[in-house]
């Protein structure tokens, strides 16, 4: 099985150089923030519909998120191979694509070419944390809609506004789509929170 770990920012590879996308931040970052509220949602209780996400700052080891997210995919590892495979089939199409350009010339190709390979190791772990991210997020989707869930409330910060977003992404896209609000709610005491409503 593939390891999650952190790799960093999305690199821009050509025949300049490399460098590094600002605020296309590794999905390393986000994918405990993901698990906890996967695992809050999908309690006992029934008849909640309402959660709350408390800070928990507690860092799962690769053993832990594969026996988590494996409850929701009996295949999850064969998954994750058959998507990292096809991120690598990728970079050799990148690649290939380098070597037909016609408006550089051939040090310019293996320039960019080079730049490639010294970043493949980079960019696959960064896919890696992708895929990990977005087989949560997708099983947070299933818990929701299963268990009719209207609302999720976090703390405010920039993390769990990244990790909402992407789960209202999900929500409003593909087979069983449902409309949901993000916002920013101000509580009696001062403190902010963020609350994703949902339609269903």
């Amino acid at each position: 099985m593939y390891q999650v770990k952190y790799a960093g920012p999305r690199p821009i590879i050509s025949k300049h150089g490399i460098t590094y996308k600002d605020g296309k931040e590794d999905k390393y970052i986000y994918l405990q923030i993901a698990i906890e509220i996967l695992k809050d949602i999908d309690c006992d209780y029934e008849n909640i519909k309402f959660h709350t996400h408390v800070v928990k700052n507690k860092e799962l080891s690769q053993e832990q998120i594969d026996e988590i997210l494996s409850k929701y995919e009996n295949e999850l590892e064969e998954h994750i191979k058959t998507e990292v495979q096809n991120y690598k089939e990728k970079i050799k199409c990148e690649i290939e694509s380098v070597q037909k350009m016609k408006n550089i010339n051939d040090i310019e190709k293996n320039i960019w070419i080079e730049n490639i390979n010294i970043m493949t190791d980079y960019r696959i772990q960064r896919a890696i944390n992708k895929i990990y991210y977005m087989h949560c997020i997708n099983d947070i989707k299933y818990i929701i809609l299963k268990k009719r869930i209207k609302e999720i409330d976090t703390p405010f910060n920039e993390k769990f506004w990244h990790v909402l977003e992407t789960i209202q992404g999900a929500l409003e896209s593909g087979k069983k789509s449902v409309s949901t609000k993000l916002e920013e709610v101000t509580l009696d005491n001062g403190n902010m929170i963020m609350k994703l409503h949902i339609n269903i």
